[in-house]
């Protein structure tokens, strides 16, 4: 059982220059990862595959699960795509034909929807850790979206900030498709609702780590707020250089990126002051919550986002779903994950989660944080 979790734990940090091995071990299931754990986006990828590890180690240490009268571990297999879709589709074929895996996790739109075009074909699950609304309204049988689509938090952002902030908006996301389809939605939403975009600068998040000519241009329009991110590191060296320009507003924040993870980047929430976002899992008050940040914490020595918890708890479903139906088959496990996350452990589902939509989208309420005097405060959505 070491030797399996010590294998797991090597070949999570495969690149794309080695070979993997064929096929699961007798008593053993292989899952899959394709996910940025390098470039500007690494530490998004990173974050979103320690949820994953843990959920594996524990599953592991705990003596596997039943499948099928067999004791049966996992075995997560992780490849490096740089935030690309076309290398997340080359990882999931070579993830499908050579670890024989039957769901593959991918955190990001673009690979998401490369995956769509073959996986139904191919016979595996995407889980996608993405809130784009399209990628469950496609009809993909063999998908699973795990965070809530973004749709509501784009009305519900847009009339915090009208109300609290100012009409200017100066748009300044990142260039990836998932913040493409987010910015075209916002700046929708912000119009729609009488609202003036100023100005509209969408820069590289994954590539760039100054943003000044980007920056520079929106302020020199006088927005009230400005729209930023992509992954939570880069958001924050654009909020760092925003204030550092002199810009005083509010952010509003893609929920990609999260406030806690955001402002360790840009110099302390008092740089966020203003900003709206998603309620970070740090000012979860629940129970679950408390004790998988309190796990999570022991395991990596800091404070766990929502990529760690929801990837987390969306393997112990897959599992749990596993153990359910004694199978490994994609439709038979897309079928079973709802009753899943309603039989599995509360401990396992910091979330909360309890419910799967029939298109495939796990339900979770809407949330809305906004920095008010250095801190992170949780505000009632309509």
């Amino acid at each position: 059982m070491k030797i399996a979790r010590k294998l797991g734990q090597a070949v999570a940090t495969v690149t794309l220059g080695m070979s993997l091995s064929a096929g699961a071990l007798a008593g053993e299931v292989n899952i899959g990862f394709t996910g940025p754990l390098s470039g500007g986006a690494a530490l998004y990828g990173e974050n979103t595959l320690s949820g994953l590890r843990m959920a594996v180690d524990e599953i592991n240490a705990a003596g596997g699960f039943d499948l099928d009268g067999e004791k049966t571990t996992i075995n997560l297999v992780a490849l490096d795509d740089r935030y690309s879709p076309s290398q997340a589709a080359t990882n999931a074929k070579r993830l499908k034909q050579e670890s024989e895996v039957s769901a593959v996790f991918v955190p990001h739109s673009g690979g998401i929807f490369a995956l769509q075009d073959f996986n139904e074909k191919d016979d595996f699950l995407v889980m996608a850790y993405s809130s784009v609304p399209s990628i469950t309204e496609q009809g993909n049988r063999l998908t699973l979206r795990i965070p809530p689509t973004f749709d509501g938090y784009v009305k519900a952002f847009t009339d915090y900030a009208l109300e609290h902030q100012g009409e200017k908006l100066g748009m300044g996301g990142a260039t990836h498709e998932y913040a493409k389809i987010w910015a075209t939605m916002m700046k929708d939403e912000w119009q729609a609702k009488g609202g003036q975009v100023v100005a509209d600068t969408p820069m590289d998040y994954n590539k760039s780590a100054d943003f000044f000519t980007g920056v520079s241009r929106i302020i020199s329009e006088s927005p009230d707020v400005m729209f930023v991110g992509g992954a939570s590191e880069p958001t924050g060296l654009v909020v760092q250089q925003a204030r550092q320009m002199g810009f005083q507003g509010g952010f509003i924040v893609m929920d990609q990126a999260k406030l806690d993870e955001v402002a360790d980047v840009a110099g302390g929430l008092e740089m966020l002051e203003g900003a709206i976002g998603v309620v970070p899992l740090s000012v979860y008050d629940t129970p679950a919550a408390k004790d998988f940040i309190k796990r999570y914490k022991a395991e990596y020595d800091k404070t766990p986002g929502s990529e760690a918890a929801y990837n987390y708890l969306a393997l112990h479903a897959l599992v749990e779903a596993m153990d359910a139906t004694d199978s490994t088959d994609p439709k038979t496990l897309r079928a079973a994950v709802g009753d899943a996350l309603k039989n599995m452990d509360a401990s396992k589902n910091p979330y909360e989660v309890s419910e799967v939509t029939e298109n495939g989208g796990f339900v979770t309420e809407t949330t809305l944080a906004v920095v008010k005097d250095g801190e992170i405060v949780q505000e009632e959505i309509d």
